[in-house]
């Protein structure tokens, strides 16, 4: 059988850089998450018909806009199924009235007027099968969301999708209070996770299993600076060098003071 292919999608439409995966098997595709904007959903929807074969469904990390918000453009109409977590689900359906009111002044028209949800519950440790492609789901709980889940290839576990778990150093989101959850999580994981397994980010460039270090590392700092009492998007300018998805940084100052 042939090895299964990941194609990365990258929609950086306002400025809010976020990943989408295509996984391509003999017959056909599946989807790992959305994207943000109806853009964005387009986009994905574009390289998908692009490779030349039918999308078979969706499969979501977590509750965030970021990866839900574009699923309406994906699926054009279409009665596919969309996998996640019964958590992940119930927040992303929970959440999404107070989505629309924040999200629809900053984005306009790219957020879309109507969001397409989850139609399909997994559990820990299930796997999805759709054609030739197996996807096998992790819950994570809470932890850089109210509910967060891996996705790995059945086949080949080495190769997994992270979402949120660790950014590939960007700056992050915090504003949801989990940090206690999600630096647990990074620790079970170090371990957890085979060496040499790769992980595609929500953000990022594919990465190794360096970035559940770095994590740590830029979650602790944060903590640290707010604890301090000091100007901390100075201090976490400090530590990364760097305006990609600040304001998720800044937006996550005051809800950890």
């Amino acid at each position: 059988m042939a090895p299964l292919l990941i194609h990365r999608h990258r929609s950086s439409v306002a400025n809010t850089p976020v990943n989408a995966y295509l996984v391509e098997g003999a017959d056909g595709i599946v989807a790992v998450d959305a994207t943000l904007t109806v853009s964005g959903g387009r986009g994905l929807r574009a390289q998908a018909e692009a490779l030349g074969k039918p999308l078979l469904g969706v499969v979501l990390t977590h509750a965030h806009p970021d990866h839900y918000g574009g699923l309406v453009a994906l699926l054009d109409g279409r009665a596919l199924p969309v996998f996640a977590t019964a958590r992940v689900g119930e927040v992303i359906r929970r959440d999404d009235p107070v989505k629309e009111q924040i999200l629809r002044p900053m984005f306009g028209d790219e957020w879309a007027p109507e969001r397409a949800f989850p139609t399909e519950v997994v559990a820990d440790g299930e796997t999805v099968e759709l054609g030739d492609i197996a996807l096998t789901v992790t819950d994570l709980g809470p932890s850089e969301s109210p509910a967060d889940s891996l996705w790995a290839l059945a086949a080949e576990p080495r190769r997994v999708f992270s979402a949120d778990l660790a950014y590939d150093r960007t700056h992050c989101y915090l504003a949801d209070g989990f940090h206690e959850r999600w630096l647990a999580n990074l620790a079970r994981f170090r371990v957890e996770l085979e060496p040499g397994t790769t992980l595609h980010p929500g953000h990022g460039e594919p990465c190794g299993l360096e970035a559940l270090d770095w994590q740590r590392a830029y979650i602790e700092t944060m903590l640290s600076a707010v604890r301090d009492g000091g100007d901390v998007p100075s201090a976490m300018r400090e530590f990364l060098p760097s305006e990609t998805l600040a304001f998720l940084m800044e937006l996550s100052v005051e809800p950890l003071r």
